[in-house]
């Protein structure tokens, strides 16, 4: 099954990547309160300088990531998103491996993410993928419910 997982590398404005990130919104404004929902403004020229990678199955779109520079030292995951009916077969897992290898040939030697306390499956599969817990960083300092990793890669 695995085998036909195909990633891209893809804009902001691609229409994929788009829906994609609707329906993680969508999810985590069900789960946090607004203020507590860190997204990425598709439509902001920074947005440009995300790598984002899409994750088809076929030709379906399944999942998403990005990476994005937080200083030379480290990256940042954002947008991490599998479709709910294409969880638990090893999807994920290979977006993170994909995002991690994004990260390293661009000489990084930390990947650090944010998620929250509400997703514990999220933060099972981080822990379970060798990420640890660190003290709080950039803009989720003032988030109750943030829960940060950091992998060294």
């Amino acid at each position: 099954m695995n085998s036909n997982i195909k990633f891209v590398q893809v804009l902001p404005d691609d229409p994929d990547l788009i829906s994609l990130i609707s329906k993680l919104d969508q999810y985590l404004y069900e789960l946090y309160p607004a203020d507590e929902v860190f997204g990425v403004d598709l439509n902001d020229p920074y947005a440009y300088d995300i790598h984002f990678v899409i994750a088809y199955l076929d030709e379906t779109p399944v999942g998403c990531g990005a990476v994005r520079e937080i200083d030379e030292q480290s990256a940042e995951l954002k947008r991490f998103f599998v479709e709910p009916e294409y969880r638990n077969r090893g999807i994920a897992g290979l977006i993170l491996n994909q995002l991690e290898n994004v990260a390293r040939h661009r000489k990084y030697k930390f990947i650090k993410l944010e998620t929250g306390e509400p997703q514990n499956e999220a933060i099972r599969f981080y822990k379970k993928n060798g990420y640890y817990h660190i003290a709080s960083f950039g803009e989720y300092t003032c988030c109750p419910s943030s829960v940060r990793f950091e992998k060294k890669l």
